[in-house]
């Protein structure tokens, strides 16, 4: 095996071993917590245009398989683990990881003290991060390479992701209810949440229009989850304030919370390391609940967490709130069916502790309010 470099924008470098894919690649270098869970984190279209370091130690050991799949490809821009396994041993396996790495062309590197690399980025923040490997370039020309590669902030990456036409997902047994959601980077396991409610979910292009999307006459609109820095997504911003003068249900997830949020008149800002990973600790402000949830997102919304807040669309409160950090986890309205939430109640990879969302989106549709 070749050497190979993972090279960070602020001069830091780690040396390991080239591996899936040879080349070079570049992103924002974001770290994953998650002990399992990899072939959804690297399905995930929200990790576009981010190089994933995983810090459990060990990556690949049951393999890759069709059914886990959260999209039809790898989205992530390169892969970074410390020893990933040479055998796939779960039952369920159908490929390894390298061979569907090699296959779409995903730069990785291995051998690299994932840990470290870890703290380097807590202690910093998230930065530009490039792999390369088999390289003739020096040390300071791979720094100059990073530098030079686009920011998170400011980047606009939804169409990227989204789909092009809309489908349906069918509810499973009897149908209920339609929600028509809108695509920003969604996840396979998302529609599949809400059929197991009895819901049809139209899943719609990211630049459809509310006159498109009341054509297939919803009971319920959805926000996804989805890769870049929310300000820019001025088009879908102005659609939400469209849905929010209507009396339809509106739920928003992780980049659709954002949206949200900035469509209510509150501004984004881009977190110093973002929350990555299935185990962040949650606390649901009327309850007193805390869950652990699934997070990926490096913006959050800057919204007052005391009492009530005032919108052009009726008062609302900040419903979630990060015991990690105090960051603003969920918004409510207290006068309209809209509400959501930073993380991914889908829980694909992770606990279960947040389902409990798509029920209350159900109970919102059927013109109840907890």
């Amino acid at each position: 095996m070749s050497k190979a470099y993972l090279v960070l924008d602020d001069g830091a470098i780690f040396e390991g071993e080239s591996w899936a894919s040879i080349g070079e690649t570049y992103g924002e270098a974001v770290f994953q917590t998650g002990m399992t869970g990899y072939q959804e984190t690297l399905t995930d279209p929200s990790y576009h245009k981010q190089v994933v370091i995983m810090t459990a130690p060990h990556i690949g050991n049951t393999g890759m398989n069709t059914p886990d799949e959260e999209s039809k490809q790898i989205w992530v821009s390169g892969f970074v683990v410390r020893n990933p396994s040479p055998i796939s041993s779960n039952w369920r396996s159908e490929r390894t990881l390298e061979d569907d790495l090699i296959e779409q062309g995903i730069v990785g590197i291995r051998g690299v003290d994932t840990r470290a690399i870890t703290r380097h980025l807590r202690d910093r923040g998230a930065m530009r991060v490039g792999i390369f490997s088999q390289t003739d370039l020096s040390r300071e020309e791979m720094v100059i390479k990073v530098r030079k590669s686009p920011q998170m902030s400011g980047a606009f990456l939804a169409d990227d992701v989204s789909t092009d036409k809309t489908y349906l997902i069918k509810a499973i047994g009897e149908k209920k209810f339609t929600v028509v959601a809108v695509d920003l980077g969604i996840k396979g396991a998302t529609p599949r949440m809400m059929a197991e409610r009895g819901i049809d979910v139209y899943v719609v292009p990211s630049t459809s229009t509310l006159e498109e999307i009341k054509a297939l006459n919803p009971d319920g609109i959805f926000l996804s989850n989805g890769p870049g820095d929310p300000a820019t997504m001025t088009g879908v911003i102005a659609l939400v304030r469209e849905i929010l003068q209507e009396a339809i249900p509106l739920f928003g997830i992780c980049f659709g919370h954002q949206i949200i949020g900035r469509a209510l008149g509150f501004e984004t800002y881009k977190l110093p390391f973002g929350h990555r990973g299935i185990n962040q600790p949650v606390k649901n402000v009327k309850s007193g609940r805390v869950e652990i949830t699934a997070h990926n997102h490096g913006f959050a919304v800057d919204a007052p967490k005391e009492g009530n807040f005032h919108t052009v669309y009726g008062a609302g409160h900040v419903s979630h709130i990060c015991l990690n950090d105090d960051v603003v986890e969920g918004l409510e309205l207290l006068e309209k069916p809209v509400f959501s939430v930073q993380y991914h109640p889908e829980a694909a990879a992770g606990p279960h502790d947040a389902a409990y969302l798509f029920d209350h989106f159900t109970s919102l549709m059927s013109g109840v309010r907890a």
